[in-house]
């Protein structure tokens, strides 16, 4: 069946000309980016598309807003819900139940809201604000939740703190929307774990430090009706080359769940490592120059041939040649110009 793609960016609105989200659409064979059109919403921080490509949510200063995805890849919005906080910076979706979780970075919350049958954001269920102190001045003092992830088996609700070095497991009562504490993953201090993923058959966990510049890959086990995460392995997200200055950014799958990538600012770079899928370990493939300043976002499109990297400080995207055998990417378009951008969230929609 023809498959149609469509990429959508979100940018923030309070510095230059972007609305918020900017529709592309992707040639996969050629690793094109084309704009369509941009849509209205505030400060897009983050945003995220459900399994089925029906849905897309996105953060704005207003809370969470969602849209239906149209057969063209268009976007028909659909409600925006407040969260009764400071605007959010990661989105988490369990559709299967009906819940969409948002982590905030500004005032250390975690929400949690219900989904409407038409695709819609309800009401809130449960929320939660962080408690603690880091150590490191101006950055990791008090709490910022930077991701909210639910365990594979949609048992647990991984919340992580970047300024005090955590991430609390709850327990989700999957009736009523509540949330319990039933652990704390401490990670080293000043580390700033940032983001996580899990793989696709649920053993294992990524997690990238943003202030150690490190991959963490973890084992997780629930056999015993209790979560067990034991780290397995660490490696650099940098290159033996790199600034002085750095941060780890992003982490993410490629779409064939055969690389993790993640991006580097300050270094302004990307890497690429291979995953050993029996034992979850990772192997450098290679970390190299973005051709753009602060890599907000890193990705893959469909077939894993063409790595894009979300630039925001230059307001571009710029596209690469994956090359496996000789272990590199090379720039394989002009960059393209959007503003601002923060994210990218790619759709593969049925051709009509």
């Amino acid at each position: 069946m023809a498959v149609r793609t469509v990429a959508y960016v979100g940018s923030y609105t309070y510095v230059g000309k972007s609305k918020g989200l900017t529709i592309f659409d992707v040639d996969v064979e050629k690793g094109i980016f084309t704009k369509r059109k941009e849509i209205s919403v505030s400060n897009a921080s983050y945003i995220r598309i459900s399994e089925d490509n029906k849905f897309l949510y996105s953060v704005t200063d207003e809370g969470i807003v969602a849209f239906r995805i149209l057969p063209d890849g268009d976007l028909e919005k659909i409600n925006t819900a407040s969260i009764r906080g400071m605007r959010g910076c990661f989105i988490e979706l369990y559709e299967e139940k009906g819940f969409l979780f948002v982590a905030g970075y500004h005032d250390g919350k975690m929400t949690a809201l219900r989904l409407r049958e038409d695709g819609g954001v309800g009401e809130i269920c449960d929320s939660f604000y962080d408690k603690g102190m880091g150590s490191v001045a101006e950055r990791s003092t008090i709490p910022h939740i930077s991701c909210v992830r639910m365990t594979p088996d949609k048992q647990y609700v991984c919340v992580v703190d970047l300024g005090i070095d955590q991430m609390k497991i709850f327990r989700l009562n999957p009736e009523l929307g509540k949330l319990r504490l039933v652990d704390i993953l401490r990670c080293d201090q000043n580390s700033a774990p940032r983001n996580i993923m899990f793989s696709p058959d649920g053993k294992y966990m990524y997690m990238i430090s943003e202030l150690k510049n490190e991959i963490w890959v973890y084992s997780y086990d629930n056999s015993t009706g209790f979560p067990q995460f034991e780290m397995i392995q660490r490696i650099s997200s940098l290159g033996k080359k790199h600034s002085n200055v750095n941060a780890a950014m992003r982490i993410r799958f490629s779409r064939g769940y055969n690389y993790v990538l993640c991006s580097n600012v300050g270094d302004n770079s990307a890497g690429v490592f291979e995953i050993d899928h029996e034992t979850g370990l990772l192997t450098k493939v290679c970390v190299l120059p973005i051709s753009g300043s602060f890599p907000k976002d890193v990705g893959m499109l469909p077939g894993e041939k063409y790595l894009y990297s979300v630039n925001h400080e230059d307001s571009t995207i710029t596209c690469f040649t994956m090359d496996y055998e000789k272990k590199c990417f090379s720039l394989h378009t002009k960059p393209v110009h959007v503003d601002q951008p923060n994210c990218c969230a790619v759709a593969e929609l049925p051709a009509e």
